[in-house]
């Protein structure tokens, strides 16, 4: 995992945890949220913020990436995303190629409200992925 062994899963649940209460999720009702672990050991977390127009909804992965690309981040080692719902929340479609773009070995922790834990790593959960290597060098 590069800079960081085994990463703190416990420390990084908390942080999703204490972030999870500012989901903005008033259609769903589903809160989520998420703690990115840089390779340099720095955390950032983010939640979902829904829209009453849903497809401009974003995830709470997302919103965690942006904060860890925003302090200059350009490769992640682990995430946690924990949810309101008991059972765990796995990354949508788009955060899972989001999280593709900034780690292609990342690990993936999720934790429902019932305890439920799931880990995968992020390989698994995106098959046959598309990365910077399909685009055509520009001539």
């Amino acid at each position: 995992m590069s800079a960081v062994d085994e990463p703190d899963w416990e420390r990084l649940e908390h942080q999703a945890r204490q972030a999870l209460p500012s989901a903005y999720a008033p259609y769903s009702r589903f809160g989520v949220a998420a703690c990115v672990l840089a390779e340099d050991g720095r955390s950032f977390v983010g939640v979902n913020v829904e829209n009453a127009s849903y497809g401009l909804t974003v995830c709470a992965e997302r919103n965690a990436v942006a904060a860890a690309v925003i302090a200059g981040v350009r490769r992640l080692v682990a995430a946690v995303v924990v949810c309101t719902g008991p059972e765990p929340p796995t990354p949508c479609g788009a955060c899972r190629q989001v999280l593709w773009e900034f780690g292609t070995e990342l690990a993936v922790r999720s934790v429902g409200a019932s305890g439920h834990v799931l880990h995968f790593e992020l390989a698994a959960l995106l098959p046959a992925a598309f990365g910077p290597e399909q685009l055509s060098p520009s001539d």
